[in-house]
């Protein structure tokens, strides 16, 4: 990847995490010290940028390879767990950038973009994991695989994490520990 490339999505990484997704693409070039066309020789769209900007902080924290790894756990319930806790810290250093982009979905179908594509990606592994604890007979009766994998994302969403840590003051690692326990005690028996 160039340099100017990594420019351009750290400077437009760092104007969402501090003004939220209502940036533009000419904004991002003068942070970045590049022209707005050599933005656009980079990403076609507004879309595309937001898109490699969310990407790019995944790739940087490894959190793909590392959320596989979690799911390799031999105890689907504690998959699980792995997979929910090495979402949690994730998140905490994503916040900014992805409150920013869940804010802003609704009225702004670019940081919508963004944001849906990451969350697929997460649900993807709620939904892996979760059927991994249902083959195993370790399901709570009454919920079905697609329901219990939509419930432990919502559980552990970016605003629920933000609402114990920031609104509650609640420690990172005492909210993860909890979050955690809450998605393993409402799931699995």
């Amino acid at each position: 990847m160039s340099s100017s490339r990594i420019g351009i999505l750290q400077s437009a990484r760092r104007l969402i995490a501090e003004r939220g997704a209502a940036i533009t693409m000419a904004e991002v070039a003068r942070a970045a010290g590049v022209s707005r066309q050599a933005v656009y020789l980079h990403f076609s769209s507004r879309a595309s940028l937001f898109m490699a900007v969310v990407r790019y902080m995944d790739e940087e924290d490894g959190i793909q390879a590392r959320c596989q790894e979690a799911l390799r756990a031999a105890d689907p319930v504690e998959a699980l767990r792995a997979f929910t806790l090495t979402w949690l810290r994730y998140a905490a250093g994503i916040r900014p950038v992805a409150m920013a982009l869940s804010s802003s979905r609704h009225e702004d179908p670019d940081a919508s973009a963004a944001w849906n594509d990451r969350m697929a990606d997460l649900r993807a592994g709620f939904l892996a994991a979760v059927s991994a604890v249902a083959s195993a007979g370790r399901l709570r009766p009454g919920l079905d695989v697609s329901a219990a994998s939509e419930i432990a994302w919502a559980m552990t969403s970016v605003p629920v994490w933000e609402q114990l840590t920031v609104d509650c003051g609640r420690p990172p690692a005492e909210a993860e520990q909890h979050l955690g326990d809450a998605v393993i005690n409402a799931l699995t028996v």
